[in-house]
């Protein structure tokens, strides 16, 4: 398997093509049960948010061909990642952004033909490998298998949170990167 990281904006917006059908594929099985409206939301996503500041991809290919993915990007101080909280109130100080502080895994999906060999580790390895942050964040879907792989990478719970009307309940995680 390859690793290759990606951090410049032409070349990751060359690799929407390849993404997208890993994406697909991924987030097609359960819990998450996503079609054709949640995929042109993560092509039209993925396509404002390669152009930011920061962004980092890491494609896993074997022999060419795409086996698995992750990107992330740093949170801006007028994001809203820290709102939507259903079971906490999170002090001013946790919230705060500078474009610098925390860094956020956006998507990480690696083909089901291709889990439990590491590939998800190691392209969550590379894709935090210089990252200058104090801390990382994702979420993920409770029901989600992936959401006690990242427990056990050392993730801890900050809240449940329903980030926009109609959307899943999600864990939101924090993991320090530096102390």
């Amino acid at each position: 398997m390859e690793y290759i990281t990606v951090t410049d904006t032409v070349s990751a917006g060359r690799e929407l093509d390849d993404l997208a059908p890993v994406y697909e594929a991924v987030f097609a099985e359960p819990p998450y049960n996503e079609g054709p409206r949640d995929v042109a939301e993560f092509l039209e996503r993925y396509q404002r948010e390669h152009k930011t500041p920061g962004f980092r991809l890491v494609l896993a290919r074997n022999g060419g061909e795409l086996a698995g993915f992750a990107y992330g990007l740093p949170l801006a101080s007028t994001t809203g990642w820290w709102s939507g909280f259903l079971d906490t109130d999170l002090p001013e100080e946790f919230i705060r952004e500078d474009g610098r502080r925390t860094f956020v895994v956006m998507e990480l999906a690696v083909l089901a033909d291709r889990r439990g060999r590491g590939v998800g580790r190691a392209l969550h390895t590379a894709l935090l490998d210089g990252v200058t942050a104090e801390r990382v964040t994702l979420t993920v879907r409770p029901e989600a298998p992936a959401a006690a792989w990242y427990e056990h990478l050392g993730y801890q719970l900050v809240g449940l949170t329903q980030p926009w009307d109609g959307a899943p309940v999600y864990r939101s995680v924090i993991k320090p990167l530096r102390r």
